[in-house]
């Protein structure tokens, strides 16, 4: 699941804490880019869910919001089939490349696509995400994110700061901006760019991801709480 859809649940109030683990969904992301070796784990996060503390109890809770989110988005059944055709869609765009580019790609392009799902056809979200960027209080933020992880940066609000003004998360709505953004990723773990071929099946992947958006947003054993695009 990627930055908007992880947050999206945490959107419909306006509280400080509510937006504080709105944005800090994305904390195991921020970290990933920061440095592959810090982490923000779930049973690190966990004694802090009840802290006296507002800020410490909704960046914990953001944490652990977005690993339980992740366990169960992948372990979906339309995401698991979905990543699989997109995969071979993949390979045949790639000659000679049947190794773990094609899934890798086949994966956070899903993720990708639903929040450009949000961003084509309710923008607000995005919007009302990226404004929290102003109001959350930074470097407290910082400071619980380093006490949770175990291995202090200082690098967690310029972070957050150059993420908010980018505001890249509405490039995926263009698909030759996606794909520079796919590529940036690519470049940042290590693996060859992708080829124009891929921009010129975007399209077909794009109507995809919308038609399976509900069933890949599907919450098990209860009702969704992720806005419907209509």
């Amino acid at each position: 699941m990627n930055f908007l859809c992880h947050a999206l649940p945490h959107l419909v109030s306006s509280s400080l804490e509510s937006s504080i683990q709105a944005i800090c969904t994305g904390v195991p992301d921020f970290l990933s880019v920061i440095d592959r070796k810090i982490r923000a784990r779930g049973r690190a996060a966990e004694p802090f869910l009840h802290s006296e503390d507002p800020v410490m109890r909704a960046v914990a809770r953001g944490i652990t919001a977005h690993i339980s989110d992740d366990r169960w988005f992948h372990g979906g059944e339309t995401f698991a089939r979905m990543n699989l055709e997109f995969a071979v869609e993949l390979r045949d765009r790639l000659p000679g490349d049947s190794g773990f580019r094609p899934s890798f790609v086949g994966h956070i392009l899903i993720e990708m696509l639903l929040d450009s799902n949000y961003v084509i056809h309710q923008r607000e979200w995005a919007d009302r995400y990226y404004d929290l960027f102003d109001v959350v209080p930074m470097d407290a933020i910082a400071d619980c994110v380093n006490r949770i992880s175990g291995k202090p940066t200082e690098k967690i609000p310029s972070t957050l700061r150059r993420f908010a003004d980018t505001r890249f998360l509405y490039d995926y709505a263009d698909d030759t901006l996606l794909l520079m953004r796919l590529n940036q990723v690519m470049s940042r773990v290590g693996l060859a760019a992708l080829p124009e071929e891929v921009r010129r099946w975007l399209p077909e992947a794009r109507a995809e991801v919308l038609r399976n958006h509900e069933r890949l947003l599907s919450y098990p054993g209860q009702s969704t709480p992720y806005p419907p695009l209509g």
